[in-house]
């Protein structure tokens, strides 16, 4: 090549040409990667070679080098050209060439191509050779400006067919896809190593995370244009990018695990993966049979959550909630080849679920199973994930052993000590023996805030620590009814203050969440008040039924109808209390029921609940055997029917003959479904005394009973 400096040094030439294409004009790179032939004639015939070089003059490429010797002027713009040897400079692609940043055996396959259609493809593949230089020595933004100057503005148009298609941006979108593929290639080879010879490629794979990053860039300026649109190229886009991040995010937690040959050094506390199965199979055995029934299981499951799931089963489902295997693309099926066994962990955990992938066989399995699937941008979910991975794999062994591997993550990803902490009582809540429940109680103070997972307490309640969950509770600062919660909160909150003994505070709570939902749903659109405020009576009957099955419970029946219930609560408290005393006769729930009624001098009612009592203890006491529960029945309806007695003597005489014949309609509907309270007459209050013997009667059949008594008979 005439005037070629064989004496410069690589390096030199290199430095040069990177310098000149990340200040040349985003524009001119069209011009650059055109493939132009020499305009000069010879005897009445275009010469035709390929140019790699411009003229000094006007900067145009339409001489090759021998013509350029010989001919005067410019045969695009007419221009005089000097005489005398000067050296002329090469396009850049052609001094990328020369610098080796392109490769020359690329050049000339593409040189091989003649005809049209071929040509046009060589003319992209060079400016997509521009772009790999760019993306290879960071340069993207050079690229992204491509795509904002060049691909998106308006007002860049040529008649040239091959510039036209050149400032398209379905050529860099094509370029990204492309470059991608390259990647995904390059990474199936890096992880088909041993781990010492991954540990040599940890530069390589350090600088693919870097490119990715690139292109992941220019993937977001893309789409940028598209924004607002419902173009199959902004799906398309989308889907790549979800892709490439996976596939970024998968690269740098392997290279920690390369650098730490894969927790090989770290011993783990099972002797194999069978045993850690099995402790994962009791675990979720004990919090099985440590759950609470739920009043309304249909209502609590509704909300796609499970009382007696462990954390990680919690956290594993958001990823396959997320993971959309209907909408995965070419790119997203390309990346399964990155893990372990060639993609069958895919397969395998769709038909699973992620949660019956755990315990991950190994960390390589667990590094494939979470950073390859579920949504990209649930990445700090799958990181802590991870986490209880390790806490999982190494608690109770020595600290020293493993402690740093938990550190050295954390200050790699960049993992605040709360975040560390999080995961760890998470694993610790879930692992069902005393030493880690305790070690969690210990660490809590340390995370409890606004942001603590709710089923914190509900686990602390669980395992018999209501104490503990209270001051989850006050921590959280959601424990008010200042803040709406979901449901399954609000079922918490009642249960732990109830089992704390606040029978009280966990009423008024009540009263305050369900009259906060109603004002917001009410606030709804018109179409939608009257299924919004079904919803509100949905959220008065569990919190309601809640209350009622936990008082049963815990022997506070007679406290609980104390309380100032209004009507709408009363449906639910006389449907709870009755349907266990038809279930449990001998129980004091029945009597207490009909002293709700004599409190509120509600006699008609109370003496209707009573003929209806002694119906179903009669017939119960006819069935046993047991004297002594005969007798203490026995009793209870003999106090019970004396003060019911006493007050429907209050009542005038009408209504005293009609209630005693049968003939006065039954109130509040008893025998069915659905329970309409009485409206409160203006009638002489019952004697004091009685009344009070007869609770002493009830308090003392309570006390001598079995003690628990379980919420759902």
């Amino acid at each position: 090549m005439v005037g070629r400096k064989f004496d410069e040094p690589t390096a030199s030439r290199s430095q040069k040409a990177l310098i000149r294409l990340a200040s040349i004009d985003p524009i001119e790179l069209c011009n650059e990667a055109k493939v132009e032939r020499c305009r000069a004639t010879r005897d009445l015939r275009s010469c035709g070679r390929y140019v790699q070089r411009i003229l000094i003059s006007c900067g145009h490429a339409a001489l090759c080098e021998e013509c350029s010797q010989r001919c005067d002027v410019c045969p695009i713009c007419r221009i005089a050209l000097p005489k005398g040897g000067n050296e002329l400079p090469l396009r850049l692609y052609y001094e990328c060439i020369e610098a080796g940043l392109i490769s020359k055996r690329c050049d000339d396959r593409l040189l091989d191509k003649e005809d049209g259609e071929n040509q046009l493809i060589a003319d992209v593949q060079r400016l997509c050779s521009l772009f790999d230089v760019a993306l290879e020595h960071n340069l993207v933004s050079l690229i992204c400006h491509y795509v904002t100057d060049v691909c998106m503005d308006e007002s860049a148009v040529s008649s040239d067919p091959v510039i036209a298609f050149l400032l398209d941006e379905k050529v860099v979108k094509d370029w990204c896809r492309r470059t991608f593929k390259s990647i995904l290639t390059e990474l199936q080879g890096i992880y088909s190593l041993t781990v010492p010879e991954m540990k040599r490629k940890l530069s390589l794979l350090l600088k693919i995370s870097s490119k990715l990053a690139g292109v992941s860039s220019i993937l977001e300026v893309l789409e940028s244009s598209f924004r607002g649109s419902t173009s199959a190229m902004l799906q398309d886009l989308d889907h790549l990018q979800e892709s490439i991040l996976k596939t970024k995010q998968h690269s740098e937690i392997m290279a920690w695990c390369i650098r730490n040959q894969f927790l090989e050094n770290v011993r783990s506390r099972y002797s194999d993966i069978e045993s850690w199965r099995s402790s994962i199979r009791e675990r979720k055995s004990a919090a099985i049979k440590r759950a609470w029934p739920d009043s309304l299981n249909q209502t609590l499951e509704a909300s796609g959550q499970s009382a007696s799931s462990l954390f990680i089963e919690d956290a594993l489902s958001n990823l396959d909630a997320e993971q959309g295997y209907a909408d995965r693309d070419e790119g997203e099926i390309a990346i399964s080849s990155l893990q372990m066994g060639g993609g069958n962990s895919f397969l395998l955990s769709k038909l699973q679920g992620m949660a019956g992938s755990y315990p991950f066989e190994n960390p390589r399995a667990a590094v494939d199973l979470l950073f390859l699937q579920g949504n990209s941008d649930l990445v700090v979910a799958k990181r802590a994930i991870f986490l209880y991975f390790l806490f999982d794999r190494h608690w109770t062994t020595l600290v020293d052993e493993w402690r740093y591997i938990v550190d050295d993550f954390a200050v790699t990803f960049s993992i605040t000590r709360h975040s560390l902490l999080e995961s760890f009582v998470f694993y610790l809540l879930d692992d069902h023996s005393d030493e880690a429940l305790k070690e969690a109680s210990r660490l809590l103070p340390e995370i409890a805030g606004p942001n603590i997972h709710p089923k914190v307490a509900q686990t602390l309640l669980e395992r018999q620590n209501p104490d503990a969950a209270l001051m989850v509770l006050r921590w959280s600062g959601k424990d008010g009814g200042a803040t709406l919660v979901s449901l399954r909160e609000a079922v918490t909150i009642v249960r732990v203050r109830v089992e704390c003994g606040l029978l009280t505070e966990a009423f008024m709570y009540q009263r305050m969440i369900c009259m906060k939902v109603k004002d917001k749903k009410v606030m709804a659109a018109y179409d939608e008040v009257e299924e919004q405020f079904r919803n509100w009576l949905l959220w008065l009957e569990v919190l309601v039924t809640e209350i009622c099955c936990l008082c049963i419970r815990r022997n506070l029946v007679d406290r609980m109808i104390e309380l100032p219930w209004n009507s709408d609560e009363e449906k639910h408290l006389h449907k709870c209390l009755l349907d266990f005393a038809m279930g449990a006769p001998s129980s004091s729930v029945g009597s207490l029921l009909v002293v709700f009624y004599l409190q509120r001098y509600r006699y008609i009612e109370a003496y209707q609940l009573d003929c209806k009592l002694q119906t179903l203890e009669e017939d119960f006491i006819s069935k046993t055997r047991n004297d002594e529960i005969s007798y203490k029945m026995r009793s209870m309806i003999h106090w019970r029917k004396r003060l019911v007695s006493q007050s429907v003597d209050l009542l005038p005489d009408v209504l005293q003959q009609q209630l005693k014949s049968g003939n006065l309609p039954e109130v509040g509907n008893f025998s069915g479904n659905e329970y309409t309270p009485l409206a409160k007459p203006d009638l002489p209050k019952v004697q004091e005394p009685i009344l009070g013997n007869l609770l002493f009667k009830v308090s003392q059949l309570q006390s001598e009973s079995n003690g628990f008594v379980h919420p759902q008979h």
